[in-house]
């Protein structure tokens, strides 16, 4: 009798164990560790004899061999003959400078049509509305060429540059956009802890306006406030230590403009036609945040006196970012990714300049590759960490 009741027993305690919810999880988590764990082991093992049979060269040395090959645009000192490593860090400079630029843009063009998109006049709802549609029904990449085409179409050459602010120092032409590069004496020490005392003095001004505003519902004008302090304490450093800060403009010589710096045509198209791009979607993103605000917000501050721009401002915008914040995330991240089509045009960003022409002169191709995908990785997960913790401090806490 003991014996029969053995089995059973037995079968019941691994049924038990079967339908243990602690139990499934471990196991299902192991199993999917080891899976992985196989895959990526295999994966190397597989890569690694492929390479061998091929006698292809593999590790991170090739970083501090010599590149034969220069760029026609680069933010730091780079010349041919430097390392693929110092290729490596031009290529990042050039794509993280071009991913700011039309993540700035995106934003400022997002919000601005976005907000056109509710207006109460028909036509100018119209304009917003037909704006979005145009530009998130066709491609990306067909609207960096045309851009791009446009560009080199409708600029002049450099003799017949244009006086950008007729100021005589910024100049656009068909080979790119030039301005005056600063040199330094001493003194400009004195100049950097200006600017640096103007930005903290900005900061906290921001914030008193904002404890005033709060406990009084007075609006300090922190903006014109903020610009002046900005502009005047550097520019009285500026004297004051002597003009230690000197400028070389461009200046027209043969058939093409000397000294300065210069931003080729195909950085102007790749920011122009990201942020215009994506300010699409950053459109219709900021639309619905705004939509998601109860329609008595809007009353309630036109009641107390606001205008429309304050109450827009003041009232209506604060609380739509809960909303728009966290799309925000993937228009930012899809400006930097969308940044690679560049190579089409020929900006030196890291797909063109390091993924194309490092690869196909040094044969490392996994290890370029991975580099590669680690950058993208690497500023993709810091946006969204950062604009994660913007978003904590932006909803509702409840009590």
């Amino acid at each position: 009798m003991r014996s029969s009741r053995m089995p059973f027993c037995t079968a019941i305690s691994m049924l038990n164990l079967i339908y243990n919810e602690k139990i499934r999880a471990v196991f299902f988590q192991v199993l999917t560790f080891s899976l992985v764990a196989w895959g990526v082991f295999y994966l190397y093992t597989n890569t690694n004899e492929n390479m061998t049979a091929r006698d292809m060269k593999t590790g991170f040395d090739f970083l501090w061999i010599t590149a034969g090959f220069d760029t026609d645009f680069h933010m730091i000192d780079y010349k041919a003959g430097d390392t693929y490593g110092r290729v490596y860090l031009v290529a990042i400079l050039n794509s993280l400078l071009v991913a700011c630029l039309g993540i700035i843009g995106t934003t400022a063009l997002g919000f601005f049509v976005g907000i056109l998109r509710l207006s109460s006049n028909w036509l100018v709802a119209k304009v917003a509305a037909a704006y979005v549609e145009i530009l998130r029904n066709t491609p990306l990449l067909l609207q960096i060429i045309y851009w791009y085409l446009l560009l080199l179409a409708f600029l002049p050459k450099p003799k017949k540059s244009f006086d950008v602010f007729y100021l005589d120092i910024f100049f656009l032409n068909n080979r790119g956009f030039y301005g005056p590069s600063a040199f330094f004496d001493s003194g400009s020490g004195l100049v950097a802890a200006g600017i640096v005392i103007a930005i903290i003095a900005v900061v906290v001004l921001f914030r008193h306006a904002r404890k005033v505003q709060n406990s009084t519902g007075r609006v300090i004008p922190k903006y014109s406030w903020g610009l002046g302090i900005i502009v005047v304490v550097p520019v009285v450093a500026y004297f004051i230590a002597g003009q230690p800060i000197g400028w070389e403009v461009p200046i027209l010589k043969g058939f093409n403009l000397r000294g300065g710096w210069r931003v080729p045509p195909a950085f102007i198209t790749l920011v122009i036609a990201l942020s215009v791009y994506h300010s699409a979607y950053m459109a219709e993103s900021v639309r619905a945040g705004i939509l998601s605000v109860n329609k008595g917000q809007t009353e309630a501050a036109l009641s107390i006196g606001l205008t429309r721009g304050l109450a827009l401002r003041l009232v209506i915008i604060p609380q739509a970012l809960r909303a728009i914040v966290p799309t925000m995330i993937s228009h930012w991240m899809n400006v930097v990714k969308n940044s690679s089509l560049a190579v089409a045009i020929g900006y030196s960003e890291i797909t063109a300049l390091f993924m194309q022409t490092s690869l196909n002169q040094s044969g490392y191709a996994i290890e370029i590759v991975a580099l590669t995908m680690l950058f993208y990785g690497s500023v993709s997960l810091t946006i969204s960490a950062f604009l994660n913790v913007y978003n904590k401090s932006v909803q509702l806490v409840e009590r």
